[in-house]
């Protein structure tokens, strides 16, 4: 609360640490997306739309751990389930040296190190809400993804340059450093324990792993999160595919850029109560960016110029529209539950963010049969629908259901 009309403290060393430790985690997530395609290709020999179902198997594996995850940090102390979620995180990237060049092997380490990230990032979410005062909490919430995008402004960007000049090897060697460079800063988090929650009710009902008011929530932000999936892990070889050769990772970088600008206005906005607006500012902008994105290959085809210019544009309005939407749509979420069911609310908006990430794997791979440019265009329709669906149902849907 505020006193004398004095703000709260909202970067306390706990909200540093875990700050710093969610950077981390994804700094050693984003040196993988845009790299393991290439991976794939170099060390398997296998063809693009197989790429992108090998690598879906890490998100369809993130999603089955999400709402088990928020149920055992909502019913647990958080923080010890956040460690052990580290730990293993942390300890797998190991395995990434030790394969010996099968595919299965692969497939299966993939799977195992998409449950360790999906009960670390689902805990982590929640675990951070604990730690920041309620009156700042978009603004909390706002500052906390800027080190994801951090992460995605350096993170493809070392990850291409590691493998331009470096190995497979160093890579992951670079990511599992820093995976327990931020495990370090995890062990040294201190969180008020909560007292046991008591449950009620069948263990196996379906509001014990989701908020049920959230899932119309969530099924837009699946429709949002599918050409957010496509351009994560197939922009840089759609860049390469319409002669878009140099400063492919930077991409990335701007994409970073308008995120983390964004995410410094639209944690404040909600702070004001202004969440369904500010998630329709932000799928508008979104969609600028993905229709640029769609038209990058007629672009290119007129002019490279005017494709690498477009190519960056349609970085920063992706990037500025998601860094808006994000933190809006996490507090909506948060507010259409009680505290004792924070993860639950957290893992139900993560969960539809997971089903998008990985459908757009596989459809990005499964539609580049016919040049990556009909995959993007798909993307920037789904943005469309999006916010229609959004604007005509979950709002209003939102403010019927939500507790504070």
């Amino acid at each position: 609360m505020i006193s004398g009309g004095v703000k709260e403290r909202l970067f306390t060393r706990s909200y540093i640490f875990i700050c710093a430790a969610n950077f981390l985690t994804a700094f050693s997530f984003f040196l993988l997306v845009p790299t393991l395609p290439f991976y794939l290709v170099d060390e398997y020999g296998i063809e693009s739309d197989v790429v992108g179902l090998v690598l879906s198997c890490y998100v369809i594996a993130v999603l089955c751990i999400r709402p088990f995850a928020g149920f055992i940090a909502d019913l647990f102390q958080r923080k010890r389930v956040y460690l052990i979620a580290y730990i293993l995180f942390a300890f797998l990237f190991s395995g990434y040296l030790l394969i010996d060049g099968n595919l299965w092997q692969f497939i299966l380490l993939r799977v195992f190190h998409g449950f360790a990230f999906g009960a670390l990032n689902t805990t982590g979410n929640t675990l951070v809400i604990d730690i920041m005062p309620s009156s700042r909490r978009g603004e909390g919430l706002g500052y906390f993804g800027v080190t994801n995008n951090l992460a995605m402004a350096f993170g493809p960007m070392t990850g291409l340059f590691i493998i331009s000049h470096g190995s497979y090897t160093l890579l992951f060697a670079s990511a599992l450093v820093a995976a327990f460079v931020g495990l370090c800063f995890a062990l040294l988090l201190k969180v008020k324990k909560r007292p046991p929650v008591e449950r009620s009710g069948p263990l196996m009902s379906l509001d014990r792993f989701l908020l049920v008011e959230g899932i119309p929530a969530s099924l837009a932000f699946f429709m949002l999160a599918i050409p957010y999936g496509m351009t994560s892990s197939y922009m840089a070889i759609y860049a390469a595919e319409i002669g878009v050769v140099h400063g492919a990772g930077l991409f990335f970088t701007v994409q970073a850029a308008g995120l983390i600008v964004s995410r410094l206005i639209s944690g404040k906005m909600v702070d004001r109560g202004l969440v369904t607006q500010t998630i329709t500012k932000g799928i508008t902008i979104a969609f600028i960016g993905a229709t640029l994105e769609a038209s990058l290959s007629v672009a290119a085809g007129w002019s490279v110029q005017l494709g690498y210019v477009l190519y960056f544009l349609s970085a920063f309005f992706i990037g500025y529209g998601f860094g808006t939407i994000f933190p809006a749509f996490n507090t909506l979420f948060i507010n259409m539950a009680p505290n004792s069911r924070r993860a639950t609310a957290n893992a139900t908006y993560l969960t539809g963010w997971d089903v998008g990430i990985g459908a757009g794997m596989l459809l990005g791979g499964a539609l580049s049969t016919n040049g990556y440019s009909a995959s993007f265009t798909f993307g920037a329709i789904l943005v469309l629908a999006a916010y229609i669906y959004f604007r005509v149902y979950v709002s209003k849907h939102f403010e019927r259901h939500r507790l504070r």
